[in-house]
């Protein structure tokens, strides 16, 4: 066997061979970010006449830099190690001087693969890190709506602050329909009634009546909205880019769709998982392998709890932690709400956690618990998820 150590940076990787005896075969090496360094890799193994199925790559999990690098290597048929950070660190203090180079580190990247400190990867991480990088898009895309949306609330309220004693939220698609089409009170006050009537019907579907209508109009005429064209300007702008946003996540939703259809993962069997939450789930998890219990997988997601001792002191009140991944840890959250609707599993477990005289919240927090476990067996055993009431 030989072992390929590759040290991942954002430009430039450095990599190394060794053999089974741990003895260096090639000393570390610049590869370049592109796919001249990367057929570089190649050339190296063709010098010492190493065959590609003797070899194991071994690579640190640092986020998307590497993924390009993987997805060449594992198109060439290489099987391919991913290592947790932490056990190149633990090797590395376990040294008397602490030296950390580029160079080094792909020696301690060999040492990890040497010990089986590694997760396989395997073809559906593929599909998982194409997933991870949409639900991710999908949040960033979801937060700059909601950024505008606040944006746009604080427009009407300068320009047309009676409106919403119209509409019970500025956010609905009539109330959208009538901004795009008037943006300001003074071109409300002076359109018929009857088009106005009309604009709404259609949008609303009926449910806007003529007299509504006219009390939108007696508002306008009566505003104490400030006289500014520009906050015009800045909501027909704003209702442009939340309507480009949404058929952006409509896109983004399908695709996730899509590969969720393809993984045909257990965690749809979940009660109350739609394909967004189980893909968030999924494809922040990773491969389920690199977690060696569940304790594991809660401690990743940051809902293990913050131990605080000293001396004779111990904490009564115990937070979680709030490490790791923040969007695993809302998608859980979230999935933990959805789920004591869904499932006589949960709904039992959570009732008898506010029974105990936990508050609602704290009660989900321990739903989120056990629906880690769950999803850590699950994802284990590739197994539908079964109701099983407990005593």
């Amino acid at each position: 066997m030989v072992y390929i150590g590759i040290d991942i940076a954002k430009e430039n990787h450095y990599a190394s061979f060794a053999d089974s005896n741990g003895e260096v075969i090639q000393e570390a090496f610049l590869v370049k970010n592109s796919i001249n360094g990367f057929n570089y890799i190649m050339n190296k193994l063709e010098e010492h006449n190493i065959n590609i199925d003797d070899c194991l790559v071994g690579m640190e999990s640092t986020g998307h830099y590497g993924e390009n690098l993987i997805q060449f290597l594992y198109s060439k048929s290489f099987k391919i190690g991913i290592i947790n950070p932490i056990q190149t660190d633990a090797l590395r203090n376990s040294n008397i001087r602490k030296t950390k180079t580029d160079k080094i580190d792909t020696y301690l990247i060999i040492q990890s693969l040497m010990l089986k400190h590694y997760t396989p990867f395997v073809a559906k991480d593929i599909k998982i890190l194409e997933l991870r990088s949409l639900c991710r898009h999908r949040d960033d895309v979801l937060k700059y709506r909601t950024k505008l949306k606040v944006r746009l609330v604080a427009f009407v309220d300068q320009l047309f602050p009676e409106l919403n004693l119209v509409f019970n939220s500025i956010h609905l698609k009539s109330c959208y329909t009538l901004l795009s089409a008037y943006s300001s009170p003074k071109e409300i006050a002076s359109t018929r009634v009857d088009a106005i009537a009309n604009l709404l019907s259609k949008a609303s579907k009926g449910h806007f009546s003529l007299e509504k209508a006219q009390t939108l109009k007696e508002l306008a005429k009566k505003s104490i909205g400030v006289n500014n064209s520009s906050l015009s300007i800045q909501i027909k702008h704003s209702l442009k880019q939340i309507e480009l946003l949404d058929s952006q996540i409509k896109e983004i939703d399908l695709k996730i769709q899509e590969i969720m259809d393809e993984l045909n993962s257990v965690i749809l069997t979940i009660p109350g998982i739609s394909y967004t939450l189980g893909a968030i789930i999924l494809s922040e998890i990773g491969n389920i392998d690199k977690f060696a219990s569940s304790t594991k997988l809660l401690a990743f997601e940051g809902l293990d709890p913050c131990v605080k001792q000293s001396g004779n002191f111990n904490a009564t009140v115990i937070k979680m932690s709030k490490r790791g991944s923040k969007l695993l840890r809302y998608a859980i959250i979230r999935a933990s709400g959805l789920i004591i609707w869904n499932s006589e599993t949960f709904n039992t477990y959570y009732n008898r956690k506010l029974a105990q005289g936990k508050s609602h919240n704290n009660a989900v927090c321990h739903v989120a618990h056990k629906l880690t476990r769950v999803i850590f067996h699950m994802l284990k055993e590739n197994i539908d998820f079964k109701e099983q009431l407990e005593n």
